[in-house]
């Protein structure tokens, strides 16, 4: 099996070695991911510069871009053999609900979904990569399963409860649950008197019912929610009019 890995937290990540080590117990794996920390880059691709690839001493590349930029140089550049399967993460923190628009992780397998490669995203619910080990044997232990039926084409996004594997209560299928509207910027002044914004925190649950990805993690179940990349909203197509020009 082979396996393309990526992520948005860059290739030093903890999260991205995680998976590494757990994946290359049963696959060739080659690591594609950017230089630094680029969480909430989303679907970017980078057109108003190059893009330069380097190789570290651990034999991962890493790019000067996005996740996705990271995902499309791998798939139509630097891989000779389209990989059965394109993984990103382990994340540094949930990527539930509206978070999905927004997540690096989940544009990296976004990108190789789009390519017609089947996708998994992998995040931890909490930051501070507690209990690694275990959301990385999570991880490998659904690369495993194979997913054979959902076809050859499938997009995962999956989100793991910090917690040892003896304790995590199961796995569940959820659909994405819907955020409050995030907290107001946060504004300070530099040192010459100029304004500042700092994006604010995203805003809690206003959807978590049953069946949601929110629900799932609050329980200590392991999420797993297909996406699909269609956005059109079909019932307003049905009802929407138009003039004629």
């Amino acid at each position: 099996m082979n396996i393309l890995i990526s992520n948005d937290d860059g290739y030093l990540a903890p999260g991205l070695h995680a998976l590494f080590e757990a994946l290359s117990d049963f696959a060739n794996i080659t690591v594609v991911a950017p230089d630094s920390n680029r969480s909430g880059a989303s679907n970017a691709l980078t057109l108003d510069r190059p893009l330069f690839v380097e190789q570290a001493s651990s034999g991962f590349y890493y790019v000067n871009g996005t996740p996705a930029d990271c995902v499309h140089i791998a798939l139509t550049s630097l891989m000779t053999v389209k990989p059965d399967l394109v993984v990103s993460g382990i994340n540094q923190g949930q990527n539930l609900a509206d978070d999905t628009l927004y997540s690096g992780t989940v544009a990296a397998a976004t990108e190789g979904y789009l390519f017609g490669v089947p996708a998994i995203a992998f995040s931890q619910v909490d930051k501070g990569w507690s209990h690694l080990d275990a959301s990385a044997q999570v991880a490998a232990n659904l690369v495993k399963r194979g997913f054979a039926e959902l076809g050859q084409r499938y997009l995962l996004n999956v989100n793991i409860p910090n917690l040892p594997l003896n304790q995590i209560a199961g796995i569940r299928k959820t659909r994405l649950g819907k955020r409050h509207v995030s907290e107001p910027v946060i504004q300070m002044t530099d040192p010459k008197g100029k304004s500042m914004y700092w994006i604010g925190p995203p805003g809690g649950a206003d959807d978590g019912g049953m069946g949601t990805d929110f629900e799932a993690v609050s329980g200590r179940y392991v999420s797993v929610t297909p996406l699909q990349i269609d956005l059109t909203h079909f019932g307003q197509l049905k009802d929407l009019e138009l003039e004629s020009l």
